[in-house]
């Protein structure tokens, strides 16, 4: 495994292989790896003759500069993860070597960053879109895989890859939970036990909630979703909305759509968890 921190050597690495056709593979994250992570490495590996890891802690997605400070970095951790996973490349540049000058690009994507994170985090889905590119430009991967927990970045990194008309396949994977059903996240390492335990509540209540569908109305579900949770010690959920898979627009009614999911942020503590659950 190869430790890598310019743009210019990645590229004069990974031109050999472009030229003999090689499929070439990129998960994009932000370190502080955990099994989530693991299981888009190894889908990665096992699907592409060159894998490659991007360690980049994103600072235009971070419209909180406190969360910016303290999200967690544990590069010598990831380093050894990545070499039992057999990635054959780590890009982890600064973040001068990623902006050298400010990234002034400004992305449309319609409705679909306007409402639940787009709503709560302004700005975050353009940083992230900012980075990707970058990254899909460099790397120039065939296939990029992503996890299904952050559902709207998902989507928003499926659009921007229409609108630029990249060629690169765009890999969803399944939400990997703890034993617990807590979603794991980087965010989970700010956690106490204690908290680590209330929030395994999340899961349950959206599980159980699957089970009222014939019961209640989206508001209603919505409603109960959100109540069950602020009554867990520490937990405050910022918001909890039922959408159309694809367009990620509220629905009213579980007819409007064949593809429904429940997406949901809260706080544990300090610290913002997200996940989502599918109902149709």
């Amino acid at each position: 495994m190869k430790i890598i921190d310019t743009i210019s050597e990645l590229e004069n690495q990974l031109q050999g292989y472009r030229h003999k056709g090689e499929t070439i593979g990129l998960v994009p994250t932000m370190g502080a790896l955990h099994q989530g992570h693991a299981s888009l490495v190894e889908r990665c590996v096992a699907d592409n003759k060159i894998s490659i890891v991007s360690l980049f802690v994103n600072p235009t997605q971070f419209n909180n500069k406190e969360d910016l400070k303290h999200y967690p970095r544990t590069p010598e951790k990831d380093h050894e993860l990545l070499e039992r996973l057999g990635v054959d490349y780590v890009f982890s540049p600064s973040v001068e070597e990623m902006y050298p000058e400010e990234d002034q690009r400004v992305f449309d994507f319609g409705q679909l960053d306007k409402v639940m994170e787009g709503e709560f985090r302004p700005g975050h889905f353009n940083g992230v879109a900012q980075i990707v590119s970058k990254l899909f430009d460099i790397v120039k991967p065939d296939n990029a895989y992503f996890g299904e927990k952050d559902f709207q970045q998902l989507a928003i990194v499926k659009d921007m890859v229409r609108q630029l008309q990249m060629p690169v396949n765009i890999i969803g994977m399944p939400i990997v939970r703890e034993s617990s059903g807590l979603a794991m996240s980087s965010r989970n390492q700010r956690l106490s036990e204690e908290q680590k335990k209330n929030a395994s509540e999340v899961y349950k209540v959206l599980n159980e909630s699957k089970l009222m569908i014939d019961k209640f109305i989206p508001y209603e579900l919505i409603n109960y979703v959100s109540e069950s949770i602020n009554k867990v010690s520490g937990l405050k959920v910022e918001y909890f909305q039922i959408v159309d898979g694809d367009n990620l627009q509220p629905v009213t009614s579980w007819s409007d759509s064949d593809y429904i999911v429940g997406c949901i942020a809260l706080f544990c503590g300090e610290v913002r968890l997200i996940d989502n659950i599918r109902y149709k």
